[in-house]
């Protein structure tokens, strides 16, 4: 049976972390409201959009439903605008995707990210690669750490657990994979500290260990 590698997206494959905050910081402004850094907002990213502009507002505002589903809209409508303008891959991803798919590997991408934005910017950095599956956040599936978008990809690829690995940067991607029953692989190079990777079955520092760990 072929093996299959789920990747998250967001720290993992592609660093778009400005592109999150300045949308984030440009809708606050708006708003009169404070602004962050981006390493703060390294640390709110990764539940889905909704959780950051929650994290992104005061606590006075983030329990406002109203005010939250208003603040997510334009947030999303500019985020939509400006989704690539300083988002890249990091180095050597694309070479690691191009050498997986050469050699064979079944790959797929799990996030929590609009499902939209996780389409186009997949077909912009990664043109030619045939994924099994590249989900993101859509109405049928439950965000991660749910197994529900694991379990999805791996029945789509007609692969099982024995035969699956995920890669991803955070402790939402850990879970998940543990929910799921697979075995994963966390990057340190993403949005999260290292001390949130510690429970993973390994931790790559650079892309080569990535590859040279995927029989795990």
């Amino acid at each position: 049976m072929e093996r299959l590698v789920i990747f998250d997206l967001d720290g993992t494959l592609l660093n778009t972390i400005a592109d999150l905050g300045n949308a984030a910081n440009h809708t606050l402004e708006t708003l009169g409201l404070p602004q962050h850094t981006l390493d703060e907002y390294r640390l709110m990213a990764g539940n889905g959009m909704r959780k950051l502009v929650m994290r992104a507002l005061p606590d006075d505002k983030a329990s406002d439903d109203a005010f939250v589903d208003t603040t997510l809209a334009s947030f999303l409508e500019y985020y939509a605008r400006h989704i690539d303008v300083y988002t890249k891959p990091y180095p050597g991803i694309p070479e690691l995707i191009n050498t997986l798919f050469t050699e064979g590997y079944k790959l797929a991408v799990a996030s929590n990210k609009i499902q939209a934005g996780t389409e186009r910017l997949i077909a912009k950095f990664f043109p030619g690669i045939d994924f099994v599956a590249v989900m993101g956040n859509s109405p049928d599936y439950p965000l991660k750490p749910d197994a529900a978008l694991v379990e999805y990809i791996m029945k789509k690829a007609g692969t099982d657990r024995a035969h699956t690995v995920m890669v991803g940067d955070s402790g939402t991607d850990i879970q998940t994979a543990r929910n799921a029953g697979i075995p994963i692989i966390a990057v340190s190079w993403g949005f999260r500290p290292r001390h949130e990777l510690t429970s993973a079955d390994f931790i790559a520092d650079d892309v080569s260990s990535v590859e040279k760990n995927l029989k795990l």
